[in-house]
């Protein structure tokens, strides 16, 4: 192993310089706007997960390919939403967050369920389009509500818990859309979670409130000011640290959307499961071994981190390297109940990621950056991950499907596992930069 790297480990184990004070315990109403908070983050990953749960029956319905399906879930979809987030979380910074969150909400699940009554594939590409529109206003601005609920030494585990939001998103959006399309029909499921979503916009708007900005930093000093667009911009991109998060991020979710955008329809159609079966089984599984992934990962996250800021990267790395093996089982795997067995390696271990980027990248900027930083974040590992992840899969799987029509989709799942080394690499950088920036400031964390 590289001295750089034994001395990165090295920091897990104990403080390069003085420990960071003790935490202080937020009150209870923080905990409320957090379960809030949370919930709408399940609905947006809700109606996100729809079109890779119920796959098959549109692919049957609107007779489309899987690199038309990956284009709708991946790169149509990843356009608006990605860039979308920097004017919103523009407008966020200077006005009422709660706002911003709930009128979003609204126009997402009114989206979700005009995705229903697509008949024709540009119907449901536009449709898709303005799913991404509205979810673009959902997490930078809860990013930013969240780092003024909570207090330094708590916001890792705070994001571990917002953070539930897509597993158990998913595995409601695959009981209760695989359940309603099985029941029923694939349209249904839209329409049904769409009108639900509408609802809780109405609930977040009426529950939750304004937080002041910064009013928990420990720095008093980081709160004043107000930067312009260009100027926090320019201060993301020339950051090495949050640029490594970001392409770290990227490089991971390129990965992770590009295998969950595909795991209903590989399941299905590769190794013979049935919607009942997976509105059972793969529900349970992403809901239960994915939700603790995050949870696990905000606690070791705020632990370690009081050590040594490089857990922010090693933690992700570690993890990462431990899901390959498990990630490769699950593509491998003859039939659907040994490929889920699989499934909880990377399922548990794929998104640690998550919780630590964010919470780096918010404790880095000033209050006043926070929502424009975190769409920025959100913009280049969403473009990468969620815009080129999908695509790339399903491009690959109409490629290979020539030559291996009973199997391209398990090739083109094979083929992403490059991509783990590549995020592993990235987050070992982004270790050592911490740990040099740490020693200059004299093992001063903040």
């Amino acid at each position: 192993m590289a001295a750089s790297e034994s001395a990165a480990l090295a920091d897990l184990r104990g403080p390069a310089g003085p420990s960071r004070r003790a935490p202080r315990i937020p009150g209870p109403r923080a905990g409320i706007a957090l379960a809030v908070l949370c919930g709408v983050y399940v609905l947006n990953f809700l109606d996100r997960s729809l079109l890779a749960i119920l796959a098959k029956p549109i692919e049957d319905s609107l007779h489309i390919s899987d690199g038309q399906l990956g284009l709708i879930g991946g790169l149509y979809f990843a356009f608006f939403y990605c860039f979308i987030a920097i004017p919103i979380g523009w407008l966020a910074d200077r006005t009422n967050r709660v706002n911003v969150l709930s009128a979003a909400c609204a126009i997402w699940s009114a989206a979700t369920a005009w995705c229903g009554l697509a008949m024709r594939y540009p119907q449901l590409v536009a449709a898709r389009m303005m799913v991404g529109v509205g979810e673009a206003g959902g997490v930078p601005p809860s990013y930013s509500l969240i780092t003024d609920l909570f207090p330094p030494g708590r916001r890792g585990k705070a994001f571990g818990i917002y953070n539930i939001g897509p597993p158990v998103g998913a595995a409601l959006g695959i009981a209760f859309g695989a359940a309603i399309a099985a029941r029923y029909n694939w349209r249904d499921a839209f329409v049904a979670l769409g009108c639900a979503g509408i609802l809780a916009a109405i609930v977040t708007r009426l529950v939750l409130r304004e937080p002041p900005r910064g009013g928990l930093d420990d720095d008093p000093r980081r709160a004043a000011g107000s930067s312009g667009f260009r100027e926090t911009v320019a201060m993301f991109f020339s950051r090495p640290t949050l640029l490594l998060a970001a392409l770290g991020s990227g490089a991971t979710q390129f990965v992770t959307y590009g295998t969950v955008n595909f795991t209903s329809l590989f399941l299905m159609r590769e190794k013979g499961m049935t919607l009942d079966e997976l509105a059972i089984w793969y529900a349970l599984l992403v809901g239960i071994v994915m939700s603790g992934g995050m949870l696990v990962s905000g606690q070791l996250i705020d632990r370690l981190t009081r050590r040594s800021k490089a857990a922010y990267a090693l933690v992700p790395a570690a993890s990462l390297a431990l899901a390959i093996p498990f990630y490769l089982g699950f593509v491998w795997a003859p039939s659907w109940p040994l490929a889920l067995i699989f499934l909880i390696g990377p399922g548990f271990l794929n998104f640690f990621y998550l919780s630590s980027s964010v919470a780096l990248v918010q404790e880095e900027v000033r209050p006043d950056q926070r929502v424009i930083s975190g769409a920025l974040l959100l913009l280049v590992m969403n473009f990468i991950g969620l815009g080129l992840g999908p695509t790339y899969v399903g491009a690959a799987s109409d490629f290979f499907h020539a030559a291996h029509p009973a199997h391209s989709l398990q090739i083109a799942l094979y083929s992403l596992t490059p991509f783990y080394g590549v995020a592993i690499l990235i987050f070992l950088a982004l270790a050592r930069v911490l740990r040099r920036e740490s020693r200059t400031r004299g093992g001063n964390a903040q």
